[in-house]
């Protein structure tokens, strides 16, 4: 078992559910959402109900691989973000788990089985996340620390020319080999019991894209429960594959969502000065990062 706050709330029920609610965000998705739904029956022995969010304007495949796989469409095409579009698609929520995931991934049998036994074994579990394995079989470091403000400045000033920096070593978290509790899970994958998303309503949608699941990740520690990464449970995440229609937009957005959250997470008065200099880092960095992929 993992070690918790001493009288968290009870995420899990005493007896274990069963039924589960796959819900992915599509924004004019390629072959990579017949992928996601073609190994999703491999990854749990369950039936799960599977919604998916259209965000784009591509409608015919979103429908065309809906209806093969037997999911359910939401939306209308307008673009929510993906917080948006993953709240809209657990809105009438009655499963006794959530699944929150990108079209990008592809699941290990019996990925989302594992998910669900370890939330089963820890009843103060909140949100539960895979190990995320890049295309290449590397580990992507998806279980992390919580940024702080000088930890987030020098991960964000020195990631790029020095990564093995203990800025971004911190950040990025051991990746242990076992279950473990984390500051926060990449949303390219979550599991959470209905219980705990329904008291934290879902993601926050101010944050149209990216850190979403760091906000969400705080709230569940908050809520006094756990954040565990179950490295039992693997996931290959195409990562980025979202990026490379839209560099810039996606960049922009990134940047613009990290100095949010720095600033929602840090509101001291004592605290303003450093809040200034990160997010006028954040604007430089946007800035050079920017300029780097409209060189290609």
């Amino acid at each position: 078992m993992i070690d918790a706050p001493p009288t968290p709330p009870r995420a899990v029920a005493e007896t274990p559910p069963g039924t589960v609610r796959v819900v992915t965000v599509a924004y004019n998705p390629g072959e990579e959402l017949e992928r996601f739904l073609d190994s999703l029956s491999a990854a749990t022995t369950c039936n799960p109900t599977v919604v998916i969010a259209d965000n784009g304007s591509d409608h015919e495949r979103v429908n065309r691989a809906a209806q093969r796989y037997g999911a359910r469409v939401v939306g209308d095409g307008t673009n929510r973000g993906y917080g948006g579009g993953a709240n809209l698609a657990a809105r009438d929520l009655t499963e006794d788990w959530i699944v929150v995931a990108n079209p990008d991934i592809v699941w290990r049998p019996g990925s989302l089985d594992a998910l669900i036994e370890a939330g089963r074994a820890e009843p103060r579990a909140g949100c539960l996340g895979p190990r995320l394995l890049n295309p290449d079989g590397s580990v992507y470091p998806s279980g992390r620390a919580l940024p702080t403000l000088i930890g987030g400045a020098g991960h964000a000033v020195l990631g790029r020319v020095w990564p093995g920096n203990p800025f971004s070593a911190a950040y990025h978290g051991t990746n242990e080999d076992t279950t473990h509790a984390v500051g926060w899970l990449s949303g390219a994958c979550l599991l959470l019991p209905a219980a705990a998303w329904k008291r934290l309503g879902g993601f926050d949608e101010e944050y149209f894209m990216f850190f979403e699941d760091v906000d969400l990740g705080a709230r569940v520690g908050r809520a006094g429960w756990l954040n565990l990464q179950v490295p039992g449970a693997v996931v290959v995440h195409a990562q980025g594959a979202s990026w490379k229609s839209r560099p810039e937009r996606m960049i922009r957005a990134h940047h613009a969502s990290a100095r949010r959250y720095v600033s929602a997470s840090h509101p001291a008065v004592w605290q303003a000065p450093v809040r200034w200099a990160v997010s006028a880092g954040l604007r430089a960095r946007e800035e050079i990062a920017v300029r780097a992929a409209r060189r290609g």
